[in-house]
């Protein structure tokens, strides 16, 4: 897990940390991507925050155009439960049986619904965005190891998006940097299923005397506590 710091939210720094990588990213409709998309990496929409604009909409005044777009949509997060713990390529083809079709559906009744409700309302902007990014919200149909959401990824930035208010000023970019560089080893070290605070003590207490050449076995996905290390050597 690797956080990154900028100073603002300018495009420039989502592709200055990509740099020249070519994946599959999946995300919002934040601007600050379409850049790095016409460089090559591919686009992939998420439901949830597609889900999220007519979740608001149904929450704030009950709209029923709003409730039967949720129910379509529970549909597809219904099948994901059914394939989560399947091979990829199983799950693609899960998805491609059950999981299109309602996405196909859910396509038709979007474009309908768009020519009968007025422009400019809460209901036909929360269309325009599906609409907008159906392609991307596609995409997770045709490959089994793309999720159907960011969400995994919200959940572990969670912790800090809490606190920003508190840590809105930071001091000077030097310390953001430091500050991120810190949450990337925290939440490396729990996604390892480490103790954050075991793991630091001990990466802490050895780093001073670790090899050059051995300090790879300092990161979270191949460290060992001391004792298990020397056990190892010994």
């Amino acid at each position: 897990m690797v956080y990154d710091f900028s100073p603002s939210r300018a495009g420039e720094h989502a592709r200055n940390f990509l740099q020249g990588w070519k994946g599959k990213l999946v995300c919002d409709d934040f601007g600050g991507y379409k850049a790095s998309f016409e460089l090559g990496v591919t686009e992939i929409g998420c439901l949830a925050h597609a889900r999220r604009k007519f979740f608001e909409l149904h929450a704030t005044n009950k709209s029923k155009l709003a409730e039967q777009a949720l129910r379509y949509i529970q549909l597809l997060y219904e099948n994901e439960r059914e394939v989560r713990d399947l091979e990829p390529d199983l799950r693609r083809r899960i998805r491609q049986e059950k999981a299109v079709p309602v996405m196909d559906m859910l396509h038709a009744w979007m474009i309908a619904q768009r020519d009968l409700v007025p422009a400019g309302s809460a209901i036909s902007r929360a269309l325009d965005y599906s609409l907008k990014l159906w392609a991307a919200l596609s995409c997770y149909l045709n490959d089994g190891a793309v999720p159907i959401d960011n969400n995994w990824a919200e959940n572990q930035i969670r912790p800090w998006a809490l606190g920003r208010t508190n840590w809105l000023f930071t001091g000077s970019l030097r310390s953001g940097k430091r500050a991120v560089a810190i949450m990337s080893l925290i939440q490396s070290a729990r996604l390892n299923g480490h103790d954050p605070y075991a793991y630091l003590k001990d990466v802490l207490t050895r780093l001073p005397t670790q090899r050059a050449n051995e300090i790879d076995q300092l990161l979270s996905h191949q460290w060992m506590p001391t004792y298990l290390a020397k056990d190892e050597l010994g």
